[in-house]
């Protein structure tokens, strides 16, 4: 029995991130896991500048209430779910998620939560458990699936790795590089018919 895992952001819908990065006018917060491997470090960097600039929670779902996923994305995964077993699994928040999860039909998603303030400052995030994305496609492999895993960055590799096929979406010119072994798709008829050979 198969499941397939996607990353969330740059695979079907925008960077939450950059989108905030552009809203806010900070444009520091245009860093995301393309350009950190390290998930926890680069989200203590985030709180750190949130709160140099006094902004918390609701500024950043605000912005994420105007985010559509990817133009295509939510065909894919229509497809893909009426065939198989479809999973997300993001270093997002839920706090972030859900209304982008509403626009992609509410697929099954396993990701990370905040801490936050009464006034809405964000406190800290809460990693679900190390390495989530790989502990998680080891935990499917474990009780019987054979799992098939596609992300865009850094934070990804582990699962695509680990996993009986995996790819990359629109990914950077550095990481294509880095793992040429990988196969990697720029649009989604492509890698729906990866994904769909690997079953």
């Amino acid at each position: 029995m198969n499941i397939v895992c996607f990353d969330m952001e740059g695979v079907l819908t925008p960077e939450i991130w950059i989108a905030f990065s552009k809203a806010s006018g900070i444009p520091e917060l245009k860093r995301t896991t393309r350009d950190e491997p390290d998930y926890d470090k680069l989200m203590k960097w985030r709180i750190g500048i949130l709160k140099e600039h006094g902004l918390g929670l609701k500024e950043i779902q605000d912005v994420i209430a105007t985010i559509d996923p990817l133009p295509g994305a939510k065909e894919m995964l229509d497809y893909l779910r009426e065939r198989v077993q479809v999973v997300v699994l993001s270093d997002t928040f839920e706090e972030f998620a859900m209304p982008l999860l509403k626009k992609l039909g509410y697929p099954t998603i396993m990701c990370n939560s905040l801490e936050v303030a009464p006034d809405g400052e964000i406190l800290s995030h809460k990693m679900r458990i190390a390495h989530s994305k790989l502990s998680t496609v080891r935990a499917f492999q474990s009780i019987g699936f054979d799992t098939i895993a596609c992300g865009d960055s850094f934070n990804d590799l582990e699962m695509i790795q680990a996993s009986k096929a995996g790819f990359l979406f629109r990914t950077t010119e550095q990481i294509r590089k880095d793992f040429p072994q990988i196969p990697a798709f720029e649009e989604y008829d492509d890698l729906r018919n990866a994904i769909m050979g690997a079953l």
